[in-house]
């Protein structure tokens, strides 16, 4: 049995700043923003606050490109009222999970600025620059964001890496100094009172570019660990590493307790379940379901004893879950969304709620490619009409992939600007605010609002959904995601129809129970008799057997 940490059942919830809440009507939400709706989300019941990155930055990737780590962007604040929403969350009973990005920095960084001004400076050292080869780059290393992922620095005719934007450049983590300084860093915010970390593609920073290696590196855990030891190993905080590369036996490294590392890790598997193999996220596929039942049983049971999950189906990079794998017509969008949150939340990790997910937000789909502000798909779109590719073809991939699906305005009412702002928004609103906002999920008992907060009290009153064994029932039935957790003498069942056709659920024989009852259910009036279901369109059923 692992040994208990106040995060396995603790829920928590990410905040993208720029789109949560505007105090002061610039049209770009902020952190006083994010404090005049601490009520809002105690009432949701969560632990936890993911903060993306509110640190001074040029915004070419809206903050992931961060040119102080010590200071907060402009446009949000400043550190008091960072500090502000730090002690005013903490008298709520809620922890603040900063962003770390700890891969690269911006461009306009101090120590950026002076590697590039002075080859002999020791900043240099802090980057990755090497010498043309043939006249040339020194590999074929791409960028995420497109291209080459080298950059040349004209007056020093070095390049520099890039494995995201040019104004991101990497740092070199070979360099004890700069690791260092990180630490620093990360130790000042610790000072400051936070819960825990959230560290961006932390599986790049053992990069070995030389070699053409990116994740998974082979110093990558040796430096984990040094990390560990010198910030918040003896400290008791969450800390989370985004890591696309992770299969469940690097996991386990860095999840393991008894590994030093972190608490626990994303890992991406089941996202890329609805892309053409060996293509990128934008070249689309329908989803594999019977599939993404056997990743999430194969996370469920390898780090069963040896590690810890994260469960999510959305955030700052991903399309609305509704509108991926749900169903956001008005018909079934409440349905399908209470029925994807009772798949994931019943499920043995710590859950992830990503903003305006609780009130069923869906994907937007803006007329204009000028209405979107994301790099990594403004970037795609140019790279591929210049590739002669359709364009009804890129704004189809757009419409159902691209990151500002879920980057668009916070729903509060329907009032202009879905009460967002009083100005116009940095990104345009989606057009459904008027019936999908947070106002009328308050006024509503049965809203998705209402429904994942009971999902986070079952978690909060029931070990068994925290710590119970894991078993996937009905593996290869098309439809159908069904499976018990147990726990001694605890055991639930979930049983939940993941289409829009009506389904029959015969429960196995080998499951035993004297006596049944329905913990929850998106559906007033489900069906007891275990004995046969028929199964409505996204039907979703949580019973307690005896």
């Amino acid at each position: 049995m692992i040994k208990k940490k106040w995060w396995h059942n603790s829920v928590v919830y990410q905040i993208y700043p720029r789109s949560f809440m505007d105090s002061n009507n610039d049209g770009i939400g902020d952190l006083k923003g994010i404090t005049s709706k601490l009520d809002y989300l105690k009432e949701l019941g969560i632990d936890v606050i993911w903060l993306s990155p509110v640190y001074k930055s040029p915004n070419d990737d809206n903050g992931y490109d961060i040119s102080d780590y010590k200071d907060i962007m402009d446009e949000f604040g400043n550190m008091e009222d960072m500090e502000s929403l730090l002690k005013e969350a903490n008298d709520r009973g809620i922890k603040i999970l900063m962003d770390l990005v700890l891969n690269h920095t911006s461009d306009e960084h101090e120590w950026f600025k002076e590697a590039k001004s002075n080859k002999d400076s020791k900043y240099r050292d802090y980057y990755v620059f090497r010498k043309p080869v043939e006249g040339k780059e020194p590999n074929d290393l791409g960028s995420i964001f497109s291209g080459s992922a080298w950059e040349l620095d004209e007056d020093s005719n070095e390049y520099y890496l890039h494995l995201f934007s040019k104004k991101q450049p990497d740092l070199n983590w070979e360099n004890e100094e700069m690791r260092n300084e990180l630490y620093n860093m990360i130790n000042f915010w610790i000072n400051k009172g936070v819960g825990g970390f959230r560290l961006d593609v932390i599986d790049l920073v053992g990069k070995q570019p030389d070699k053409c290696i990116t994740n998974n590196g082979p110093k990558l855990h040796e430096y984990i660990k040094e990390m560990n030891s010198k910030t918040f190993g003896d400290k008791d905080l969450l800390t989370v590493g985004e890591t696309w590369g992770a299969t469940p036996e690097i996991a386990k490294l860095y999840s393991n307790p008894d590994e030093n590392e972190l608490s626990m890790v994303f890992q991406f598997e089941h996202i890329s379940l609805d892309e053409i193999p060996g293509k990128s996220k934008w070249d689309l596929a329908p989803l594999d379901f019977i599939k993404l039942k056997k990743v999430f049983e194969k996370w469920q049971i390898e780090l069963k004893n040896d590690g810890w999950n994260s469960l999510f189906w959305n955030n700052h990079d991903l399309p609305r879950i509704v509108s991926r794998w749900g169903n956001d017509s008005n018909e079934y969008r409440e349905l399908s969304a209470k029925m994807l949150a009772t798949v994931l939340h019943m499920q043995k990790g710590t859950p992830y709620i990503y903003q305006g997910e609780e009130i069923g937000m869906t994907n937007v789909k803006f007329d204009n490619i000028n209405d979107y502000k994301d790099i990594e798909l403004l970037n795609m779109y140019k790279d591929r009409i210049s590739n002669g590719y359709d364009e009804k073809e890129i704004m189809k991939s757009i419409y159902a992939k691209g990151r500002d699906n879920a980057r668009t305005p916070m729903h509060w009412d329907e009032s202009e600007n879905a009460g967002f702002s009083k100005a116009n928004p940095w990104i345009k609103v989606n057009p459904n605010y008027k019936y999908i906002n947070v106002k009328k999920n308050l006024e509503n008992e049965n809203s998705i609002f209402n429904y994942y907060k009971k999902l986070i009290q079952i978690r909060k009153s029931m070990d068994v959904v925290v710590y119970g064994d894991f078993n996937l029932l009905y593996k290869n039935h098309k439809s159908i995601f069904a499976y018990t957790r147990e726990l001694n003498e605890e055991k639930i069942l979930v049983v939940a129809n993941f289409y829009d056709k009506k389904e029959e659920f015969i429960l196995d024989k080998s499951i035993k129970y004297n006596e049944v009852n329905i913990l929850l259910s998106n559906y007033s009036d489900s069906d007891k008799n275990l004995d046969k279901i028929t199964l409505r369109p996204y039907e979703a059923i949580i019973y307690t057997l005896k």
